[in-house]
């Protein structure tokens, strides 16, 4: 059986997986119930095991202390639902076609709830059915689906100000990440039972209006078949059938009434670490002079003459007697009652002594910086809210999923949090916990920049673009369209702190892209390359190898999409090159076409910035010995390409210098620290049928 079982794949019913087949089973069940016709002694069992379902509930229900350990309640108020009306159903045809034999036709439930909870009197029967329905259709379920309905908007509308108050305890350091986050799950988990309460609690109330429509068809269906088929008198067939529908409707409505007082109950109460019963009884009996004034009140009361003397006086000598317990308690315990008085009032002193008698720290302490990091001030939280459609958080997909297409890796997640710390409209971006750029930007005002050629000034506040430092304003939404028929480029907040991260990550590229990213760049190979990846690392070269190679790549804004061109260069050369510096120079050859068409696209004439013949001599010479470059040629070299830069600029020409290959990875990592906006490639990286035309010689004037 065992070897049937794992050929067919079964769960193993050992271990907790038999849980996942309670809800298709009972949606069988029920569905079997609506279909197939029962006998009377499983209809039996089955409005028992119904009263004894609702019954648990109210008991589970009383017993959470907090709302959330009981989350499943809207699903297991669907279900009780369903299978009450599937009982109704089975109940019906079970009334319909054996009514007429009298009584237990239906069972001895229906009968019992029938004949001795009513006393066989069908008229009284249906007053008390009918009460049942308004109590739980006018006062309990419609009291409990208001209160959800209010909770779920109170809540909904908090979950920003929690959300906030969670991120200023883990920035201030009074919790940890891993207790953020369960709060965070715990604020969501809220969220969403009170919205499905709030519809739940329609289940409820359509089941009360069903139970009276059922009860008259019933009725009317008995009516016709007793005297029609069976050939019973009125009198006879409204008693008969009126009789058992009436314990039909009652011992549905019943369960209906307890898990209607259970909904309540969940809806009503507040979370603490009490249940429902020790709350009652701790806030109702813990104050002796209630207790005095209500016996006053019913002493009065029981003096009276044709009152109920004895009744009244009876309550007031227990209400003497419970107010003198616990004014005794009180004098016996001094201590604990003032601890209990303020307990609110010393909340703050508590937790602070919980702090110090905490245990050791651990490495679970350890917080790590995440790799990229970008903090607000609580102005800008609605556009990085997600409960708000925060439009920044979209705009930072669209770079991330925009970088990993055009640079061939996907960039670590950006983790955003308000800091009360920065001024209201302030943000500043972060790489692995070091900042790495500020601004500030105005949420209610449009950014309009001037690129250069703006005619015209505009009313507002006066501000420099934060990514490449442009004279700006910041105008009224009103103010847009004469911003931009004067010329200026007008971009929302959300549109300012994009650009700017966006800038950031392509400046920081190489350093994003660390020994995770390339394992897990790996990793993808392995599926769509599997015996080229296999044969070059780590038999040819090391991770760290290539790990080193893609980031020198990275480093000069080299795309690394064309892993495979990258892996065959590394598997050509590694052989005999063992430099991550040279095998870098390799790949990039190979990669000529790709880096030529990306600085110069299409086919025209390339104008790029040169080197003089003089001065390339010198700078290969210091190369091949080994020695530095003179501080004088170093600085002559760094003038010259400022003006050449400028030059390229005014012209609207890539910033790209032209040198020879043994120069230069030398000329690219020295001028890359004061330029990191000039390329530097060399005569082998462009493309044969390209033309190529100096339009400045740095060195030329020497």
């Amino acid at each position: 059986m065992a070897n049937l079982a794992t050929k067919l794949h079964l769960p193993d019913l050992k271990n907790t997986q038999w849980q996942m087949l309670t809800g298709p089973v009972l949606i069988m069940t029920i569905l079997a119930m609506m279909i197939l016709p029962l006998p009377s002694f499983i209809l039996d069992l089955l409005f028992t095991f119904n009263i004894v379902l609702s019954l648990m509930i109210l008991m589970v229900a009383i017993f959470t202390q907090n709302t959330l350990e009981f989350s499943a309640f809207p699903t297991v108020l669907l279900f009780a639902t369903l299978l009450r009306l599937a009982l109704n159903i089975a109940s019906t045809r079970i009334i319909l076609m054996y009514g007429h034999d009298g009584e237990g036709a239906a069972g001895q439930v229906i009968d019992a709830f029938g004949h001795f909870l009513v006393g066989g009197n069908f008229t009284i029967g249906i007053v008390v059915f009918i009460i049942l329905v308004i109590i739980n259709f006018m006062v309990i379920t419609k009291g409990a689906g208001r209160i959800a309905e209010v909770g779920a908007r109170f809540v909904l509308d908090g979950m920003p100000g929690k959300q906030m108050a969670i991120d200023a305890d883990l920035n201030a350091g009074i919790i940890g990440e891993q207790e953020a986050k369960k709060r965070r799950s715990e604020v969501t988990q809220e969220a969403d039972f009170y919205g499905s309460m709030d519809g739940a609690s329609k289940f409820v109330r359509g089941d009360a209006v069903a139970g009276l429509m059922i009860m008259a068809i019933n009725v009317i269906g008995g009516l016709i078949i007793g005297t029609v088929q069976h050939e019973m008198s009125l009198a006879e067939a409204g008693a008969t059938y009126t009789l058992l529908t009436i314990g039909d409707g009652l011992v549905a409505q019943i369960p209906g009434l307890i898990i209607s007082t259970a909904a309540g109950v969940i809806v009503t109460r507040v979370s603490t670490e009490q249940d429902v019963g020790e709350q009652m009884v701790g806030q109702l009996f813990n104050n002796p002079r209630v207790m005095l004034l209500a016996a006053g009140v019913v002493g009065l009361l029981g003096m009276i003459p044709g009152m109920p003397n004895f009744v009244f006086l009876l309550f007031t000598a227990g209400l003497l007697a419970l107010a003198w317990w616990i004014r005794g308690r009180e004098i016996a315990n001094p201590s604990g009652s003032q601890r209990a008085m303020n307990k609110d009032h010393h909340a703050v002193e508590d937790a602070d002594l919980e702090a110090t008698q905490a245990t050791e720290a651990s490495w679970a302490d350890v917080q790590h910086e995440d790799e990229l990091g970008l903090e607000v001030g609580y102005r800008l939280i609605p556009i990085v809210d997600s409960d708000q459609k925060g439009p920044l958080l979209t705009r930072i997909r669209g770079i991330r999923k925009k970088f990993a297409q055009e640079m061939g890796f996907l960039p670590p997640a950006v983790h955003i949090r308000d800091n009360l710390d920065l001024a209201p409209t302030e943000y500043r971006i972060l790489l692995k916990g070091v900042e790495i750029g500020r601004g500030d930007t105005q949420p209610d005002r449009w950014m309009a920049i001037n690129p250069g050629c703006a005619e015209g000034e505009l009313p507002g506040v006066p501000c420099q673009d934060p990514t490449f430092g442009l004279p700006a304003v910041w105008i009224d939404e009103v103010m847009r369209e004469r911003a931009q028929a004067f010329g200026y480029t007008v971009v929302d907040p959300s549109s300012v702190i994009a650009t700017h991260l966006n800038h950031l990550i392509s400046l920081h590229t190489a350093e994003l892209f660390g020994r995770q990213e390339t394992q897990q760049l790996l990793d993808r190979l392995l599926k769509n390359m599997p015996k080229l990846v296999e044969d070059l690392i780590p038999g040819v070269i090391s991770l760290t190898t290539f790990h080193k190679v893609l980031q020198n790549l990275l480093a000069e804004y080299v795309s690394i999409r064309d892993v495979r061109t990258i892996i065959e260069t590394l598997a050509e050369h590694a052989g005999s090159v063992t430099d991550p510096d040279e095998l870098t120079t390799q790949v990039r050859v190979r990669l000529g076409r790709a880096i030529t068409q990306k600085w110069f696209p299409g086919h025209d004439e390339m104008q790029v910035i040169g080197l003089d013949l003089n001065l390339e001599r010198l700078l290969t010479q210091a190369t091949q010995s080994g020695s530095s470059i003179e501080p004088g040629i170093a600085e002559n070299i760094v003038i010259e390409a400022e003006k050449a830069i400028l030059q390229q600029e005014a012209a609207g020409a890539p910033l790209v210098l032209l040198v020879n290959q043994p120069l230069r990875f030398m000329l690219s990592r020295f001028l890359r620290r004061v330029y990191p906006q000039l390329a530097v490639l060399s005569n082998q990286e462009i493309s044969n049928n390209r033309t190529v035309r100096m339009s400045y010689i740095i060195g030329g004037n020497e």
